[in-house]
């Protein structure tokens, strides 16, 4: 049996006396794009924030690319491959949007990705151009709209050219049309659409959204939490209909009806 390329096991955070994520274990494959969805307060964030090592947690571990990185720094798992976005966007606001992107350009991970035929400038560029928001490239973050902030977020997250990105809402602040304009970008980029040096193989995407609609459009698989706990796993249309996700969202009420 082959190694996952990514594994959560039986990972669990505790805030005091509650349980904000339960023993959830899951997997996601190289060639996946997985949603992760659940009412509010369900510990989606905690949870990719536990994958990231912003947050430590009390039991479980987390393999990715074979290696357990439970005890690893953020940005030594940031410099592993991994790479996030966050629902609360915090760039440099006082600095141009461009000079946000150049700083993952120059970490570690992105400058070791083989030959540089570009300078560092040009490779932002490429990631604002991907996201749309290159006209703008010039002015301060502190400009930007709640969406276009979304959209900086990912260009910062792609610029170091990870194997496994997280996004936490994504989405947010958007038009409908907006929305789906860069969920279709987030697909191409995991298919291997154009940016630095991903041409064959994009990376793995694990993502959190409530537009359902765009993310169900997209997605491979989806991980249902609630109060904590996974409660489901499956393709999009199986997850939809099962009932303990009618009744996270719904009411115990609705999932009998």
């Amino acid at each position: 049996m082959s190694t996952p390329f990514f594994k959560v096991e039986h990972l669990t955070k505790r805030f005091g006396g509650l349980v904000a994520v339960n023993d959830v274990s899951f997997e996601v494959q190289r060639d996946e794009i997985v949603g992760i969805i659940g009412p509010n307060g369900a510990g989606k964030t905690t949870l990719l924030r536990l994958i990231t090592r912003i947050l430590k947690p009390d039991s479980g571990r987390i393999i990715f690319n074979g290696e357990d990185i439970s005890g690893l720094k953020p940005w030594d798992v940031a410099n592993r491959g991994i790479a996030g976005t966050f629902q609360n966007t915090r760039p440099f606001r006082h600095l141009p949007i461009i000079a946000n992107v150049m700083v993952p350009c120059l970490s570690p991970r992105a400058r070791h990705r083989g030959e540089w035929v570009k300078r560092i400038e040009a490779k932002a560029m490429d990631a604002l151009e991907f996201v749309g928001i290159s006209d703008q490239a010039l002015e301060r973050a502190s400009a930007l709209s709640q969406g276009d902030l979304k959209r900086l977020e990912v260009a910062r997250a792609i610029a170091s050219e990870p194997e496994l990105l997280l996004l936490d809402e994504p989405l947010g602040g958007m038009s409908p049309a907006e929305s789906g304009l860069l969920a279709k970008s987030i697909q191409r980029l995991h298919q291997g659409g154009r940016f630095g040096r991903l041409h064959s193989e994009g990376p793995a995407v694990l993502m959190i959204e409530h537009k359902l609609k765009e993310l169900m459009s997209i997605v491979d698989r989806v991980i249902v939490i609630d109060h904590g706990e996974k409660i489901a796993d499956g393709p999009p249309g199986e997850v939809v209909k099962d009932p303990k996700v009618i009744e996270a969202y719904l009411g115990a009420d609705h999932a009998a009806a």
